[in-house]
């Protein structure tokens, strides 16, 4: 199921690994302590250090760097110059790793239905505390390395510091005072845990009393109640919680509460899994080969299993994944495999998910070696990205990124703000009802107010507050394995297909009753009406074996006949034909086409939209290098580990070599057809991954691997250009803006299509054409005396009209990472001397730079900034719902519903002229920097609104007789 995204041969086992959560930094440890960062999007090693021992270039870069500030050698021996023993954990920390942490622990937490406001309100992100620092932080036995890998300056922490003890593992608190901000707790030999001050490197908490013997694992997570918890594992069995949200100085704490028996022998590690609409739930492994699942309101086990028998479970990871709604968690022995776990509402038994072996490069593991994994880690951001550390190496595996939660929307109807989506999770048919919460909502027109932190509320990067409520709908669904969730153009009708069984279902949205059913593995909607297209297939019968002896000859020959009839009938099932039926008013499903008449060539996909797009598996023969770049995931099992027959998902996409003249060497095997005469329209071109078309049938977007093509549809089809927006998942039209969603971030595109020859040639023949038969009626009313005229000085409107090229801009709304910052000049070592009043005040002059706003006439709040600071985007998959209230609509994987907001001017007035509300974006345009205005007015022009746009009041001169020599040649 899974596919080779990256791979980084080694001599040595990996038995630590860790990602960071939004840079593509991969940091392993292997048996011989060398600790290395790698970046895995480059492949390339960025960062390596001999944790273990003594590395001598660290040593000689430390001494330099204290020459270098005038300080004299010390007597004692430098803390670089110890033996940092076994390591034992290796992390990333700085400002996102914090965030996502919080956001992590906040997330799942909210889910519980018993969840306090303060959970489930807006979300508020702590505050920055390594800000322009991204720390390397290496747990070693004597001591603890914390190294910026901005400035590769770092620093050692022995256990001398902390009381003398072995560090085994360790956690960063995100909850604490102000002044120890950050903090790190670290586990020792003695069962206690230590809590250092990443400020002023002193030790500033205990918690003891809890364990008899050494620590082994620490998490942070918060309960339902909103309280922020610390749980830890250690080798006499126990698992302990604490509080983590007191502040006091070096204090020693006493655990909340105590799990004595949780795992014989030991904890070996724990995780926090968040459940959908309910508490989370602690996963902990222990020595004793068993999985253990935690309540974390009763804190009670509610489930134990052994995943693989006789090996002990090395690495747990919680996954929610759309195209395996029916895994939880993934784990690791040392065998060849990725295992993943059924969730308990079904059984609860261990499947493996992944053969590394067979991803590998064939050169890099010899004949008679055995591949073994010894760690693993899923991707805090990206479910699709799983990485495990092995004898041979690093591996990253890629699973379908493109694969979209089982929700989608639904119609909202005008004048109302409550919005609602359907979704599919266990079996189950439910509904999300969803609104921006009572607050005062920015984008609607208010002007805003400053706050004290000198920044509007219009300008606020943080998420909108969202009112959502879960409701159940007692129709059945019948299938649990990945489905594709679709809305007709009306709005009337669900339609629902399971690629991996295949099956479809069409439901009515009044009384969800179902009004068609069968057989499918790919399914597709008119957007214009409620048609849809289906591939009707059926599951190829299993071609009998024919043994080579021990039969009698009629045997052998009914043998050799049956399987000669289920070779026919699997080449018939691969061979099935397009489908077309409607919808009629009374609910009823008609056959309008049985067998759209297309290639030879089996189907392998189809696209809805104004037109329908089939595409087809081609035989012919392409490059080496497009053979590379050009891959499919059908062969693969899919969620229900049963069937390998084809998939919907197919892909134009292989992470080892993704290249765009390697993609425009693809197979030209996509043909698009008419809804109505079922012809073909157009050439073929190459298969997109996705397509996006306009309600109002004006643009479409066909998605590729790197790149978007954007294509007008009126007069006549035309290319517009492409957007570099690589690996995208879905998008969707709001007139001329087109939201597109990828794995990591959410970006608005800007479209007009200008104003072509084609265009003046064809509005000229329309009006010829009206003149003509408003000539003809007028003959046939009053004769041939209509026809005269007379003779005057007449102007010809189409010699005026000004040529005009497409206009494509990309806006970035959200990403993971945080807006990026110029780093403080700091000393570490020296950090503890700096006096805090002084240190504060930089960092506060800092962050005005970047979010202060001016206030013009009226008190407006005036944004400085041409565009606002990049939002969080939801973790995971998402679907782009749309804009409604005037915000932007997203719903991610656990079924909730994300509002970013638009009320930025830079990007309002943008939205508005896109819209075709073009005074009303001069209006907004006061809210914006005047400095923006030329900017504005460009891009209003390329929106074909050059008159509007002399109105925006800080139009330079040199633009203003640009537009005025624009408006002369009209």
């Amino acid at each position: 199921m899974l596919r080779l995204r990256a791979f980084r041969p080694t001599n040595e086992k990996i038995v630590k690994i860790q990602m960071h959560p939004t840079h593509p930094w991969l940091v392993t440890a292997d048996a011989s302590d060398h600790v290395s960062v790698w970046n895995w999007e480059h492949r390339q090693v960025i960062y390596e250090l001999k944790a273990g021992g003594v590395d001598q270039r660290r040593l000689v870069g430390a001494k330099l760097e204290k020459l270098a500030e005038g300080e004299t050698e010390s007597r004692g021996k430098p803390t670089e110059a110890m033996r940092g023993g076994s390591v034992k954990q290796v992390s990333f920390y700085d400002d996102d790793v914090r965030f996502w942490q919080h956001w992590r622990n906040r997330s799942a937490a909210a889910e519980a239905p018993s969840a306090v406001n303060q959970v489930t309100s807006a979300f508020n992100s702590p505050a920055p505390s390594t800000k322009g620092r991204h720390f390397l932080v290496i747990c070693c036995e004597n001591k603890a390395i914390f190294l910026d890998l901005v400035t590769m300056r770092g620093r050692d922490v022995p256990k001398q510091e902390l009381d003398n003890k072995s560090l085994l593992c360790m956690e960063f608190l995100s909850k604490s005072i102000a002044g120890d901000a950050p903090l790190v707790a670290f586990g020792g030999s003695d069962g206690v845990v230590r809590v250092l001050s990443m400020i002023t490197w002193k030790l500033v908490r205990r918690y003891t009393g809890g364990h008899k013997g050494a620590l082994s694992c620490l998490m942070t997570f918060m309960a339902s109640s909103g309280e922020a918890l610390l749980v830890s594992g250690g080798s006499d069995g126990q698992l302990v919680l604490w509080s983590a949200d007191h502040g006091q100085d070096s204090r020693e704490l006493v655990p909340k509460l105590s799990l004595k028996v949780a795992h014989d022998g030991g904890v070996v590690a724990v995780e926090l899994s968040r459940v959908i609409g309910g508490a989370p739930q602690l996963i902990t492994i222990g020595a004793d080969k068993t999985l253990a699942i935690w309540d974390t309101v009763s804190f009670k086990e509610l489930r134990r299993i052994k995943p693989v028998p006789r090996l002990a479970c090395h690495s747990v990871a919680t996954w929610c994944h759309p195209r395996a709604p029916n895994l939880d968690i993934l784990t690791c022995v040392k065998d060849s495999h990725i295992w993943a776990i059924e969730h308990p509402t079904y059984s609860a038994l261990t499947r493996p998910l992944c053969e590394l072996s067979s991803l590998v490069p064939l050169q890099v593991l010899a004949p008679n070696k055995k591949l073994r994994v010894y760690c693993m880690v899923a991707h805090p951001l990206q479910p699709h990205l799983v990485a495990t550390g092995s004898n041979i190496g690093v591996i990253l595996c890629e699973f379908d990124a493109r694969s979209l939660p089982a929700v989608a929307a639904l119609p909202t109807p005008p004048g109302s703000r409550d919005h609602s989506a359907v979704y599919v999770v266990e079996r189950e048919l439910k509904l999300l009802n969803f609104q921006l919460s009572n607050m005062a909502n920015p984008s609607l027109g208010s002007n805003g107010s400053l706050n004290e932190l000198g920044r509007s509320k219009g300008d606020s990067v943080e998420q909108l507050a969202v009112k959502q409520i879960k409701k159940h709908i007692s129709t059945p669904v019948p299938h649990d394995s990945c489905s594709i969730l679709s809305v007709s153009s009306s709005g009337k009708y669900l339609g629902i297909v399971w690629p991996d069984i295949p099956y479809f279902s069409i439901y009515k949205v009044g009384d969800w009753s179902i009004v068609d059913s069968g057989s499918a593995r790919l399914f597709a909607w008119d957007t214009c009406n409620d048609k849809f297209a289906l591939l009707a297939s059926t599951i190829p019968p299993r071609i009998p074996i024919i043994p080579k002896g021990g039969l009698s000859r009629k045997a052998k020959e009914a043998a050799a006949a049956a399987a000669q009839a289920a070779a026919a009938a699997a080449s018939a099932a691969s061979a099935a034909s397009v489908q077309v039926r409607i919808l009629l008013d009374d609910g009823t499903s008609n056959i309008l086409m049985r067998s759209i008449a297309g290639h030879s060539e089996p189907v392998i996909g189809l696209h809805g939209g104004a037109l329908l797009g089939i595409a087809y598996r081609t035989s012919r023969r392409i490059s080496p290098s497009a053979a590379t770049a050009i891959s499919t995931i059908q062969s693969m099992p899919l969620s229900g580990f049963g069937s390998s027959g084809a998939s919907s998902f197919n892909s134009i996409d292989d992470g080892l070599s993704s290249n765009r003249s390697a993609i425009e060497a693809a197979p030209q095997n996509f043909q698009l057809y008419s809804w109505e005469t079922f012809q073909p329209v157009g050439g073929l071109f190459a298969q997109p991954e996705w397509t996006a078309w306009d309600q109002t049938v004006e643009y479409c977007a066909f998605a590729y691997q790197q790149y978007i093509v954007i294509s007008s549809l009126r007069p006549q089809y035309r290319y517009l250009g492409d957007v570099a927006i690589p690996y995208a998942t879905s998008a969707v039209w709001h007139r001329r803006q087109l939201f597109v969603a990828t794995p990591t971030t959410i970006e608005c595109v800007f479209v007009d299509a200008g104003v072509a020859p084609i265009d003046i040639e064809t509005k000229k023949m329309k009006e010829e054409m009206r003149l003509k038969e408003a000539q003809a009626r007028a003959v046939a009313e009053h004769g041939e005396l209509a026809l005269i005229t007379v003779d005057g000085l007449q102007s010809d409107a189409h010699e005026r009209t000004v040529l005009r090229p497409p206009m494509l801009q990309v806006v970035r709304l959200a990403s993971f990472q945080h807006a990026p910052s110029i780093p403080p000049f700091l000393t570490l070592p020296k950090q503890s001397k700096v006096n805090g009043d002084d240190s504060v005040m930089p960092k506060e002059m800092e962050e005005r730079k970047t979010t202060e706003v001016a206030v013009g006439g009226g008190g407006v709040s005036v944004a400085v900034t041409r565009f606002p600071i990049e939002q969080k985007r939801p973790i995971g998959p998402l679907i782009v719902v749309g804009v409604r209230d005037g915000v932007l609509w997203l719903i991610d994987r656990y079924m909730c519903a994300h509002a970013l907001s638009l009320s930025h001017p830079g990007i309002r007035c943008r939205c508005l002229a896109a819209y075709g509300d073009a005074v009303s974006a001069v209006k907004w345009a006061s809210r914006l920097g005047r400095e923006h205005h030329d900017d504005l007015a460009q891009f209003m022009l390329g929106m074909g609104y050059a008159t509007e746009a002399l109105h925006l009041p800080g139009i330079s001169k040199r633009t203003l007789l640009h537009f005025e020599y624009f408006e002369s040649d009209m």
